[in-house]
């Protein structure tokens, strides 16, 4: 009987601990259909993957997050609301500039900051490892990659602060949030266009100059395209990353044995990275509109029908992963979803990858232990990222 089995992306109640409604979900109902917010869900690694690797059938035209998901293609330069052939085209072109030679160079950065971020706190009695470290980190990482004058660092920092504004009411659609976002891309906007004119050692004036051969000449990036693709990578980059680490801090918290295992050798790092992101992916679900009907587990999802990818559920399938709910820094797996997967693979996925093992690494040279301050921890909820916004550690 699966009529007292109920999940959505909006409650929070389900949001403290869901995979055990999302195992439910993967044994009881593959196919599970929300009437209330009107969509399907699909809870199960091979489901999830399949679904991933076929955009021509699960499209992200019509939004990829819930509340934005609308019945007609969405007219944006936003990579991640487009399929192919646009979406090609454009990834070729923002991978002209997004590099891993750009990338690559960046850990010394990543290094400083930490440092920066970390030092103040050595022989303290604890700090928000959220607030005081994880959230700042990746915001600086990235204003340093596209290239944002020293000067505006902070206000830059603030800016991006704003556009995550969650409104108790109205979650994270909200006029703070729109505000900031919409100044955020104002500022964007300009910068480009100075680069256009003044060209720097940057990724903002590589994603102007950024071109590949089309039919009649050549394609660059429109204004639009470069303001959208920046503004998406310095958001998605700064979220996802700043949830990663924080979960982190909870498990490693959780299982000390292991955290002394990663301070004593830090080649365990990057195992321990991709056992976090499977074992809670910072962003758990993702959005698709069916383009046809489809059959599935005995279930047919009508044409036009919102599906939600559970990303989250999908790493702690026991179909895929031997005894899934345990978390092992050591454990050998040939890959997880919480990068995507197939065309919209996150492309900051090597940048994601690098500031979570410098950081962990920086964090546990400074505090091979700590303690979790339970009563005061703050979470973060939206219908697409699950973490902590307020994580105290007593060291």
């Amino acid at each position: 009987m699966t009529d007292d089995l109920y999940w959505d992306p909006f409650d929070k109640e389900i949001d403290v601990d869901p995979h055990p409604r999302w195992k439910r979900m993967r044994d009881e109902a593959p196919v599970y259909r929300n009437e209330k917010f009107d969509f399907y869900a699909l809870s199960r690694f091979a489901d999830v993957d399949a679904a991933h690797l076929d955009p021509t059938t699960y499209s992200s035209r019509y939004g990829t997050v819930l509340e934005l998901m609308k019945p007609e293609p969405w007219d944006t330069g936003q990579i991640i609301f487009i399929d192919p052939p646009a979406h090609t085209t454009l990834r070729v072109l923002v991978s002209r500039a997004f590099t891993p030679r750009r990338v690559g160079g960046l850990e010394g950065v990543i290094r400083d900051l930490c440092a920066e971020l970390l030092d103040p706190h050595i022989g303290g009695g604890g700090f928000d490892y959220v607030q005081d470290f994880a959230a700042q980190l990746p915001s600086l990482v990235i204003s340093q990659l596209i290239g944002v004058d020293p000067a505006d660092r902070e206000d830059v920092r603030k800016m991006i602060d704003g556009t995550f504004y969650l409104d108790p009411e109205k979650g994270m659609f909200n006029e703070t949030a729109m505000a900031a976002t919409a100044r955020f891309h104002g500022y964007l906007t300009a910068q480009l266009e100075e680069r256009a004119r003044s060209p720097r050692d940057d990724m903002m004036t590589a994603l102007i100059q950024a071109e590949i051969a089309a039919e009649g000449g050549t394609r660059r990036l429109s204004l639009r395209e470069a303001t959208d693709f920046t503004a998406l990578l310095v958001s998605a980059g700064t979220e996802t990353v700043a949830r990663l680490l924080g979960w982190a801090c909870v498990l490693l918290a959780a299982h000390p044995d292991q955290r002394a295992d990663l301070a004593a050798d830090p080649a365990l790092l990057p195992g321990a990275v991709e056992e976090t992101l499977r074992h809670e992916a910072p962003s758990p679900v993702q959005g698709r509109m069916a383009t046809r009907d489809i059959d599935l587990h005995g279930t047919r999802i009508p044409a036009m029908s919102k599906v939600l990818l559970l990303t989250g559920s999908a790493g702690r399938d026991d179909r895929k992963y031997d005894d899934p709910d345990r978390y092992d820094i050591r454990r050998s797996f040939d890959r997880h979803l919480s990068f995507g997967r197939g065309v919209h693979f996150c492309l900051g996925a090597s940048l994601a990858r690098m500031e979570g093992r410098i950081a962990l690494e920086e964090t546990l040279r400074r505090f091979p232990t700590w303690d979790i301050d339970h009563k005061n921890t703050v979470r973060l909820h939206t219908s697409t990222v699950r973490g902590y916004e307020k994580l105290p550690i007593i060291l």
